[in-house]
Order: C-alpha cells, then structure tokens, then sequence
C-alpha cells in the first residue's frame, strides 16, 4: 500500500512539474514573438533601420550593420528594395555594395536612383527619399529570421544628422503576385 502511495505522488509530481514548465515555455515564446518584426497583412515586410539592432565600425565603415528579427507568416518570393535619405536625386554616392542576408540567401548590389518619393515623411529637407531595387529572393518556410544588411550608410542615431550625402532609412520586402 505504501509503494502504491509513494508511487501515485510521484506521478502527481512529475506531472504537475511538466505543466509548469509547459506554461514557462509558452509565455518565453509569446515574449518572444513580441519582440519581433511582424509581416505585414499583405505580406510586406518593413525593417527601419532606427528600430535595427547596429553596429558600426569607425575603423572600416562598409562593415556598419543594422539586424533585425523578423516573424515570416507569409512565405513566398519577395522583391528586396532600401529607401535612403539624400541630397543627390542622381547618385546615392555609395562607395561600396550593400549586403543583405537571410540564412542562406545573399543579395548584394551598389543602389541606384530607381525611385524618388516626393513628400516623404520619412525624411526632411535638404533630403530626399530615394528607392533602390536589390534584388528577389525566396522565402520558402515561415518562422523566425534573422535579416542582416551591411553597408557603410548605416549611422547611428548620433551621426545621422550630419550626413553629407545618404543614409539607410529602411529596407522593405514586397511580395510578389502572379
């Protein structure tokens, strides 16, 4: 009888231990999530440079890098476009090729004047925002990823105000629709 005591308890412990730790995991996954860059409803995926986690070299500015975790509901082919901030509406002045990265896709292309938006509020004069077309890239799965850009025109908040020519203001994916 006692073994049959000692053995029901046992079980009782080592479910009701189970459960708690099932609830500590969910609530880490929900907090998770909540620190994340959400999709778009209609599948396009917003990364401002301001709410990126940067690092910047002084020493070799092309290795500057913004990060961002980003929540994929939609999985599917995107196109890869930056806005920048400039004063020039015919040469960004990027001295190198910008960088972008999701696991094992790699997009690397020196951004041009494709689109200049009038009346931004992104971006205030003497600067205009101009658009620049990176590239495509698929996303098969959905889930959590990490997006990286590198480039030497990603400041920090302190040396975004005295910019000479450009800046990195935000990176967007645009689903593609057939």
């Amino acid at each position: 009888m006692y073994k049959k005591v000692f053995g029901l308890t046992v079980m009782i412990g080592i479910l009701l231990c189970s459960c708690k730790n099932n609830d500590e995991k969910t609530d880490f996954k929900i907090e998770a999530v909540n620190n994340k860059i959400l999709q778009q409803t209609d599948g396009t995926i917003s990364l401002k440079v301001a709410k990126a986690d940067r690092y910047q070299d002084k020493s070799n500015p092309s290795s500057n890098t913004a990060e961002w975790s980003v929540l994929v509901s939609k999985s599917g082919r995107f196109n890869v476009w930056m806005s920048s901030a400039t004063k020039d509406t015919t040469d960004l002045k990027y001295d190198n090729s910008v960088k972008l990265s999701i696991l094992d896709h790699r997009l690397e292309a020196v951004p041009e004047v494709d689109k200049i938006v009038l009346n931004s509020v992104d971006v205030s004069y003497p600067f205009f925002r101009a658009d620049s077309f990176l590239g495509e890239l698929y996303i098969q799965d959905t889930g959590l990823y990490n997006v990286q850009i590198i480039s030497e025109k990603i400041l920090d908040d302190v040396n975004r105000k005295d910019v000479e020519n450009s800046k990195v203001l935000e990176v967007f994916l645009k689903p593609i629709t057939r």
